[in-house]
């Protein structure tokens, strides 16, 4: 039987168990700082959230995970790889970014005994795989995925010398793009609360929501092309742009459908917003 708390309890109750596995995380790290320790550090702390939300019975548990560790992380990088332009900027980014997305996750967390709709659906319809499901599909799977976003980021530490013009070119236009997403991401937030406040079970089409079905998604994916740009003066076009295209694809591949298939099943007007408007831009 699900715990049931009320909300700023609740935020204390995922604030200590974030703690703890921050503690852990960070031990994890201190053993031996190296990027592959931040890596294992993260997939501990991972598993200590997803044993949080298997004693709670809510998966949402994990959920402030996806906005609260990379900031945290970079900071703590910094603090061990050395500070410089690049990072600062890269942090100032991050931390703007982390702000925006845990805020929204306050505004909207109805409590620990509440669990997002996509979870259930999951328990509902795969009841024996469920755990499964849960352990790689709905926490490993979004941490390795943002891990592999932050490398470029990460990467960013190594950066050394002087900056040609063309570089602190490049530099500012991708911290340019990471201001941009969540600032178009708060808008959204904004513009969707107030609508669902005043017109509750209508479809959002007003603002950035006129222009494209999914704007918070759409910054979202933008943030990481963003750090990926800031790296591309020091590293160039290599491998590291898997972080970002495996960012894409989880939004277009499973969170839009998923949003929109649910949308087009509560709201009948959905089909005829999705028809006159974007997905994302």
């Amino acid at each position: 039987m699900k715990r049931t708390y009320s909300k700023w309890t609740s935020i204390a109750l995922i604030a200590a168990i974030y703690l703890l596995a921050g503690v852990i995380g960070a031990f994890v790290f201190f053993s031996r700082p190296s990027i592959l320790a931040l890596f294992l550090a993260d997939v501990v702390a991972t598993i200590v959230v997803w044993a949080f939300g298997l004693l709670y019975e809510n998966v949402s548990v994990y959920d402030p995970y996806w906005s609260v560790f990379p900031p945290i992380a970079f900071l703590l990088w910094a603090f061990y790889a050395g500070w410089s332009l690049p990072v600062i900027l890269l942090l100032i980014a991050s931390w703007y970014w982390g702000w925006r997305l845990t805020r929204n996750w306050v505004i909207t967390f109805k409590g620990i005994g509440h669990e997002d709709w996509r979870y259930t659906k999951y328990r509902s319809l795969h009841p024996a795989l469920f755990h499964l499901i849960n352990f790689f599909g709905l926490n490993m799977v979004p941490t390795l995925v943002v891990f592999a976003a932050m490398l470029p980021g990460l990467k960013l530490y190594e950066a050394e010398g002087s900056l040609s013009p063309v570089s602190v070119a490049v530099l500012i236009l991708g911290f340019i793009v990471c201001l941009i997403a969540p600032t178009i991401q708060l808008i959204a937030d904004k513009q969707s609360h107030d609508f669902r406040a005043a017109h509750p079970g209508e479809v959002c089409n007003v603002g950035l929501w006129k222009h494209g079905r999914h704007p918070n998604y759409f910054g979202e994916i933008l943030f990481w092309w963003g750090i990926w740009i800031m790296y591309v003066p020091f590293g160039g076009i290599d491998w590291y742009v898997l972080g970002p295209i495996a960012m894409t694809a989880l939004f277009l591949g499973i969170s839009i459908p998923l949003m929109e298939h649910r949308q087009l099943a509560n709201k009948p007007a959905y089909a005829e917003y999705k028809k006159q408007t974007r997905m994302l831009i």
